[in-house]
Parts: C-alpha cells; sequence; structure tokens
C-alpha cells in the first residue's frame, strides 16, 4: 500500500464502522443505531450530491417503511405505476402495470432525484443516533489480527483517522473499496457495458397521470435508452452502450452523446424542444462482482459488492436489501456471538441472490427472442404476470414463481431457435465485443 497515514489520535472502536453513506450504507446504519449500537458512517462527499440511478422498484417500498422514511420519500417522488419497452423493430411501446403482478404488495414505486432521496436516508441514520462524517475518504485497512480490523481515513482538511471497529461495513460503491484492496473484484466476462447519461428539462411527458412516471427503455443497434421522468420536471435520461460503440467516439462527449440519441426517433421525439441542463457524464465498462461477499469482520453490500446492467433498476434495491441484511447479521454477531456464523452465512445467500436471478436476463435482455418476448401480447401460463414480480424486485423470498419464469425461459431459447438468423447475429456480436473487451483490458 502507499506510505502509512498518520492518524491525529489513536484508533476511536465503533460496533460498526459504515464505509460510504449512499442507499446501501445509510439503511444498514439505521436499522444499526435504531437498535442500539453504535455506529460510524464514512462518507467521501457531501450530501446533497448527484448521483444516477433515480428509479426505485416496488420491493423498494416495504424497506422505506421499515427505515422510517416512506412519507420523506413519497414527497420528493414522482408516482411509478409501471415500465414501458420500446422496441424499433416493432415499431411499437409494450406497458407493463406493476398492479398485474402476482404479489398485491408491490404496486407502484417513485421516480426520485438521487440526490434527495439519499439525503433522507442519511440524515435518517444521523436522527437514529448514527455518527455521520462527511468530507472523509476511507484510505487504507489493515488487519493487525484475525478479529481485528483497523482503516485509515483522510479528512478533507487534511487530518487523518483511524477506526478500529469491532465490524466493518463496506457501501462505497464502485469505488470497492474493500473489493479493490483484497484482490476480490471480478469483471464480468460475459456482459460489459458503458454508459452516458444527462438531466433535460422540458421533454415529453405523458398526459394520462396514472402513467406520467413511467420509466420507458428504447432498445437499438447499440444497447438501450433510459428515459425516466422526475417529480420536478426534470428528465434522466441515459445510454446504455457495449464497449465497441463507446471506443468508437471520435468527437467530445456531449457531441457524441447527441449523436448516440438520434438513433433512436422514438426517443428523439420525446426530448423535441428539451434544453439540457446537467453537463454529460460517461462511466466505462462497469459489470463486475467480488469473490465473496463477507470475511470475518467485514460485509460488502451494493454496488460495493457487485455491480450489473442497470436495465432493471436493481441497483438501489440490491444496495438497500443488502445495508439491512448485513445490518441484522452483524446486530445478531454484537449480541449473541454464538449464532453468528449462520447469520453471516444467511447475510451472504440473501445479497447473491438478487444479482444471480437477475443475470439471465440481464444477459439476453438486447437479444432479438427477449425483445420478440416483451412485445408479445399472449401470456401463456401466466407468465406476464411472473415477469411481473420479476420486475417488482420480488425475488429475494425462497420460492419466487419460479415455474412461470422456467416456463418464460423455455419460451426465449424456443423463439431464439425459430428466428435463428437473428439470434446467431446477435451471440457473433456479443461474443466478439466481449473478446475485443477482455483483450484490451488484459494488460
Amino acid at each position: 500500500m502507499a506510505g502509512r497515514m498518520q492518524p491525529v489520535s489513536p484508533p476511536r472502536q465503533p460496533d460498526v464502522l459504515v464505509i460510504g453513506g449512499g442507499p446501501g450504507g445509510a439503511s444498514a446504519a439505521c436499522v444499526l443505531a435504531e437498535a442500539g449500537h453504535q455506529v460510524v458512517v464514512l462518507e467521501k462527499a457531501h450530501h446533497p450530491r448527484f448521483h444516477i440511478g433515480e428509479s426505485l422498484l416496488p420491493a423498494n417500498l416495504p424497506l422505506l417503511d421499515r427505515l422510517g422514511v416512506a412519507e420523506a420519500v413519497r414527497a420528493i417522488g414522482l408516482p411509478k405505476h409501471g415500465a414501458e419497452f420500446y422496441s424499433p423493430r416493432h415499431g411499437r411501446t409494450e406497458r407493463f402495470a406493476f398492479a398485474d403482478s402476482r404479489n398485491p404488495c408491490l404496486r407502484s414505486a417513485y421516480e426520485v432525484r438521487r440526490s434527495s432521496f439519499d439525503e433522507i436516508l442519511i440524515r435518517r441514520a444521523a436522527r437514529l443516533g448514527a455518527r455521520v462524517i462527511e468530507g472523509c475518504r476511507a484510505r487504507q485497512i489493515e488487519f493487525p489480527s484475525r478479529d481485528e480490523v483497523l482503516v485509515r481515513a483522510e479528512h478533507e482538511d487534511g487530518t487523518a483517522s483511524a477506526w478500529r471497529p469491532r465490524y466493518l461495513i463496506d457501501a462505497s460503491g464502485r469505488d470497492t473499496f474493500l473489493g479493490s484492496r483484497l484482490g476480490l473484484k471480478r469483471r464480468n466476462a460475459r456482459h460489459a457495458s458503458c454508459a452516458m447519461y444527462a438531466h433535460f428539462r422540458g421533454a415529453w411527458r405523458h398526459e394520462d397521470a396514472a402513467r406520467a412516471g413511467d420509466i420507458t427503455i428504447f432498445w437499438f443497434e447499440h444497447g438501450w435508452f433510459w428515459f425516466i421522468p422526475l417529480a420536478d420536471g426534470a428528465t434522466s435520461v441515459g445510454a446504455v452502450v457495449w464497449p465497441y460503440h463507446m471506443k468508437g467516439r471520435d468527437r467530445p462527449l456531449e457531441a457524441f452523446f447527441r449523436q448516440t440519441l438520434a438513433l433512436s426517433p422514438a426517443l428523439t421525439a420525446r426530448l423535441e424542444g428539451a434544453e439540457r441542463v446537467t453537463d454529460v457524464e460517461a462511466t466505462g465498462s462497469y459489470t463486475y462482482s467480488c469473490a465473496r461477499a463477507r470475511g470475518r469482520r467485514f460485509l460488502l453490500v451494493g454496488d460495493a459488492y457487485s455491480f450489473i446492467d442497470p436495465v432493471f433498476s436493481s441497483g438501489v434495491l440490491f444496495a438497500m436489501v443488502g445495508g439491512v441484511a448485513a445490518a441484522e447479521a452483524i446486530g445478531t454477531c454484537l449480541t449473541a456471538p454464538e449464532r453468528s456464523g449462520p447469520a453471516l452465512r444467511r447475510f451472504e445467500r440473501r445479497v447473491r441472490l438478487g444479482p444471480r436471478r437477475f443475470a439471465w436476463f440481464i444477459y439476453r435482455m438486447t437479444r432479438p427472442a427477449m425483445q420478440s418476448l416483451f412485445m408479445a401480447a399472449h401470456n401463456p401460463l401466466r407468465m406476464r404476470e411472473a415477469l411481473l414480480s420479476f420486475l417488482s424486485g420480488d425475488l429475494f423470498e425462497d420460492a419466487p414463481p419460479s415455474r412461470s419464469l422456467r416456463a418464460f425461459q423455455a419460451l426465449y431459447y424456443l423463439t431464439s431457435l425459430a428466428m435463428p438468423r437473428r439470434s446467431l447475429a446477435a451471440l457473433r456480436r456479443h461474443a466478439l465485443d466481449i473478446r475485443r473487451e477482455s483483450a484490451s483490458a488484459a494488460p
């Protein structure tokens, strides 16, 4: 590691140190602080701060209730009752209403500005008793012994601090504090994508109030676009593209983003007359996971553990589920050490479950067969309801409607066989892109 930082005082010893004050870290801090544990949260930025990922899922709402922030989120959110998918090959949009899912408790969600949403969660943690330190970045980690963890942090004023918690939660997001330092982080060899995004004002809004908050996914040749309306009149628009498209950029990012948006006439029509009100930002190839989600004295949650393509708006849900599960596991470790083993294993099973179940759909979302199934009007074996439960985020229970989902998967393969040329072309293109990405990342 780099040269050791010299803390200004002996290491502080809270019950739990949380690195990162996003949805995962704040959720964990809320649960632990409410249970009476001494919790410290280190957040490198200051809330409110910009973050992408504004579309919640219905499965987020029970978590908001549990954390005591449901009313505050309702006040800043735009109700979201469904999701739309636009296929240029079919020339139309297909809507999925959450009310049609098999779980009657998961009928709506919200579109939120993340700066406001994240601040609600972190301030709630502070009110419950967590110590929140903003402008403080974790820099180094050491394990002096099998049962000790030492974190050294740097504050924005240049001072340093050291922390020797009984347990550590890494909720550092894509910084992957522990995953990178412990060699746990692995690039996903099966799926790679990049993103460009910005906010617009004056974009098209649906006249039907019940549909005004729908997220819309637009497929196009090089990936897909998101279109997320927000309560304050802004609209989040982003392009998730395969790396070959981003690597072909021959102009400034803003011009390249505008050129990419023009590849979807349907999306362009929604942006006619709209004004871009934020800078265009981009991320590189970002799909990864860590080899494990826990160690003897640490746990990884949210993007600090894994990140997959955001096509189903799963990021905030995975972070919050992981944060709450981590808090429950550590609570057991602190109050009933004899049950630590089962509690930690239960945590890891839970945080692995969501990404694993999503992955099958993620890897195939842009394939011709999947687009055809999403656009299909027929509904054999009530697969549409099962798919809606999945899209609502209802995937952390031990027994989801697996029979219908397995039937959907079988139908996908049959549909792929029924369109061999398009399916084979998509497979070859995807395989070539993965090989190119792997070759460029090898050094």
